[in-house]
């Protein structure tokens, strides 16, 4: 099986961003507005606001795209479709979970799996929500070849 360079080339990336030390931490952040507390209060702010109109959004793609999976009623489209909308629903569950440990510091994959567990349970959340998407995608790119 052939490996495409761009396929090459984003396990590379992938690969160097986990390796990282700082990746996912505010050390840039913590700097640059370090000097500025009421740049940060209005971005703590503005995220509040776009975490809380993330939610109805990602509800209404999960909606329209049940719908769409049912009014393509199977066939190639309609089974890629349908498991995009799983993995779009799992993705929007995801980010509920996230905006509740943001403001609220619960997390419940840690409160039911422990430390480790949570941290794996996220991770399988996240590659399932992928892996859904990404083979709802393949199955539609298949059906408009017309494999």
């Amino acid at each position: 099986m052939k490996t495409s360079l761009l396929t090459k080339r984003v396990s590379v990336l992938l690969l160097m961003l986990a390796a990282c030390p700082s990746f996912g931490q505010d050390a840039a952040c913590t700097t640059l507005l370090a000097g500025n507390n009421s740049l940060h209060q209005n971005l703590h702010e503005a995220n509040f606001w776009f975490g809380l109109m993330e939610l109805p959004f990602l509800a209404i793609c999960v909606v329209f795209a049940f719908m769409t999976a049912n009014v393509l009623k199977g066939g190639k489209f309609g089974k890629g479709m349908k498991l995009m909308a799983w993995g779009f629903l799992v993705m929007s569950v995801g980010h509920l979970h996230m905006q509740i440990d943001h403001f609220y510091n619960f997390n419940l994959f840690k409160y039911l799996f422990g430390s480790t567990g949570g941290a794996l349970g996220w991770f399988v959340a996240l590659v399932v929500t992928w892996l859904l998407s990404a083979v709802g995608y393949y199955s539609m790119y298949k059906a408009g070849k017309g494999q």
